[in-house]
């Protein structure tokens, strides 16, 4: 599915969120907290963007960018060049040794993964100690008024956004059922815990309709 995608996913992402996803994503990097000459890791990176956002917040910090979507690391690697590392790899079964990076990100990618916890193991492995992780995920909002007018938006207008700008139409039906059967945030927190992760938190952004997770190793 993201394979097809990948010609319209950055112009998508842009007008589904307002021009706000970048912002989301920069407000995410820097709770990871890259230092200087630091390797840094973005899971599911596709076309580089949170790897970017990591660039923006420490230039001198190394980023790999892995996910197995090769037609959107191929769009990643047009964009940011030799700035970002693109690897092809499973992020529930990691090609990189143990204890490694300083800290690991990812967005938008929990709903999609086989296995949650799986994944949080995976990315605990590879961190170093003291590294910190961070995942950022679209979420329902709590409010019941606002909750009602986000999902009218993003179950039916969404869906024809995508289905006008990417010629996909089952893509982005996909997008807003797959948040719906998703996790509540207190459930992911948990999930990061039962790991190793410690000092777990999460907060709300973009008026509640995404989430950031921060864990330490």
């Amino acid at each position: 599915m993201f394979e097809r995608i990948a010609p319209r996913y950055d112009l998508m992402n842009a007008v589904m969120t307002f021009g706000q996803h970048q912002a989301c994503r920069r407000a995410a990097a820097r709770l990871a907290r890259p230092s200087r000459e630091c390797l840094a890791l973005d899971l599911a990176t596709g076309t580089g963007d949170f790897a970017a956002a990591l660039l923006e917040v420490e230039p001198t910090c190394r980023v790999v960018g892995l996910d197995f979507a090769l037609e959107m690391m191929r769009r990643g690697q047009t964009k940011y060049g030799a700035r970002v590392q693109f690897v092809a790899g499973d992020m529930l079964c990691l090609p990189f040794p143990d204890n490694v990076f300083e800290c690991s990100v990812n967005g938008f990618v929990l709903r999609n993964v086989a296995d949650v916890r799986a994944t949080f193991v995976e990315m605990y492995r590879v961190l170093a100690p003291g590294g910190r992780a961070v995942s950022l995920e679209i979420t329902l909002p709590r409010l019941p008024v606002w909750r009602t007018v986000f999902a009218l938006y993003f179950e039916h207008l969404v869906p024809r956004l995508g289905e006008w700008l990417s010629g996909d139409p089952q893509a982005y039906r996909y997008l807003p059922q797959s948040v719906r059967a998703f996790h509540t945030p207190e459930h992911i927190a948990a999930l990061m815990g039962a790991v190793g992760f410690r000092e777990v938190s999460w907060h709300r952004l973009m008026l509640g309709t995404m989430v950031v997770y921060c864990g330490i190793k």
